[in-house]
């Protein structure tokens, strides 16, 4: 049945949940080191889109579903819970063609897909500002709270924020409830950390961490061309980011990496 019967589950269903599974159980990904975050990420939703549709039957193809699920089972690996205690469970959010309500739904599909009840950090990544208009707090802030409810809840233990200068960190975290633990730098816009935000990064106790991302991860003009890539004849244009989640499972005591995956949610625009 293959692309056949994925082009017509697409076309019937209102969302797609992408999950890659855990990478280091992909072979052909292990082979291969991805350039960027960027390449990897593409390459990952391609080969999970290809495979999934390759095993689509007759009687799924009659189905209607509001949400599909694509994943490729034998990559899905969710934690022992006897191992819990050994483990942090971390995740990196961007939200795409979405706003702060899509947060819950990542969170609760990343504890879902990892079989663990909270995720130990989560660092988000508000959708891009317009063109000429800087980050303020104001823009952050229906994020922030929608992951200080989550903390509440008891679904993340800690939070933390990415690309933020000193002024904008200082501003969130003396407006904030719960304090950002942590803030991630790109070295590619600087290549040693600013004085002024290492200062205050040491004195409120934050974290500062180094990443390679780009601004947007996937956009909405990337992910519609995988999927045009992967599955033939596919109305891709219809279809829409709304957030990508990557996570990392990392051994305490050794600082190793046992498992490492993408979740990704994305809606469809029907004209």
């Amino acid at each position: 049945m293959g692309t056949e019967g994925a082009r017509a589950l697409l076309e019937r269903a209102g969302r797609l949940t992408l999950q890659t599974g855990n990478l280091l159980n992909w072979g052909c990904l292990r082979k291969k080191c991805p350039a960027t975050p960027g390449e990897e990420v593409r390459d990952c939703v391609q080969k999970t889109l290809t495979e999934w549709s390759s095993k689509i039957s007759q009687d799924q193809n009659q189905e209607t579903l509001e949400v599909l699920e694509c994943t490729v089972a034998q990559a899905i690996e969710k934690i022992n819970p006897e191992e819990r205690d050994e483990l942090k469970v971390s995740a990196k959010l961007f939200i795409v063609g979405s706003n702060s309500s899509s947060i819950r739904d990542a969170v609760d599909l990343a504890c879902s897909a990892l079989g663990v009840a909270q995720l130990d950090s989560v660092i988000i990544v508000p959708p891009p500002v317009e063109d000429g208009a800087n980050l303020s707090l104001e823009y952050l802030q229906p994020y922030w709270k929608e992951l200080e409810n989550l903390v509440q809840n008891k679904k993340i233990v800690a939070i933390g924020t990415s690309d933020l200068d000193k002024t904008l960190l200082e501003q969130l975290y003396l407006w904030a409830q719960v304090k950002p633990s942590s803030n991630q730098v790109n070295l590619a816009s600087c290549c040693v950390m600013p004085p002024d935000l290492t200062a205050f990064a040491k004195e409120c106790d934050i974290q500062l961490l180094t990443h390679n991302d780009p601004k947007e991860l996937l956009c909405e003009a990337s992910f519609q061309e995988v999927l045009q890539e992967s599955i033939q004849n596919v109305k891709a244009n219809e279809w829409i980011p709304l957030w990508l989640l990557r996570y990392s499972v990392i051994v305490k005591s050794r600082g190793i990496i046992k498992s490492k995956g993408y979740i990704i949610q994305a809606k469809r625009n029907a004209s």
